[in-house]
């Protein structure tokens, strides 16, 4: 799949091993998604995105909360990191912190996430392990738009699994996250051919 319309260059914010980002990464590669990393921000500069990363050849910027003496300070800083890419949206992929307010009014509906539950059920934290406390029998992920609450944008897309009875935290993630990659990859895609429009909290696809 190409596209004559030039790629979309993307930040990616990571806090973990960075699977969803691989997975992105990869798509863009292949042509699927018509856009390209060009910086990688990660808040823990011993972070898997880090080694994983290193074959792609991209500028990595490590900026951790605790160098700085405030939040304002520190989401200064990723701001002034982001400036010289002249990036058209930031993917977050397990980033584990919230997204300042800076950030969020700079980069209004060009921030994207990816959430281990289905939306607005299940915020925060253990997404996977709240829905097996509720008992649920579906589950699954929703890629959304990041505004200031948690977990609380509109919805680009979601996906389902069925909540086995004997799922575990940890089995639920791993049957989860190749649906996960799916839908990121999806949302993603459609994000860098400006096929996504908000109207109120609505998101309308076009494709």
């Amino acid at each position: 799949m190409t596209s004559s319309v030039a790629k979309k260059r993307l930040a990616l914010f990571a806090s973990g091993r960075g699977s969803n980002g691989e997975a992105l990464y990869k798509a863009m590669q292949e042509g699927y998604i018509n856009g390209e990393f060009v910086v990688i921000i990660t808040d823990h500069g011993d972070a898997g995105i880090v080694e994983r990363s290193k074959p792609w050849n991209i500028p990595l910027i490590v900026i951790e909360r605790s160098d700085y003496d405030s939040k304002a300070s520190f989401e200064k800083a990723q701001l002034d990191a982001l400036e010289p890419y002249k990036i058209d949206g930031i993917v977050l992929a397990g980033y584990m912190r919230i997204v300042g307010a800076q950030l969020i009014e700079y980069y209004e509906h060009r921030i994207l996430n990816i959430h281990p539950a289905l939306l607005p059920s299940f915020p925060g934290l253990h997404g996977h392990q709240q829905a097996i406390d509720a008992g649920v029998k579906v589950t699954g992920c929703t890629v959304h738009f990041v505004d200031a609450g948690m977990d609380t944008g509109p919805i680009i897309m979601q996906n389902t699994v069925p909540l086995l009875p004997e799922d575990t935290e940890d089995t639920l993630s791993d049957r989860l996250l190749p649906i996960e990659h799916k839908t990121y990859k999806e949302a993603l895609r459609l994000f860098c051919e400006d096929k996504l429009t908000i109207k109120g909290r609505v998101v309308y696809i076009e494709d």
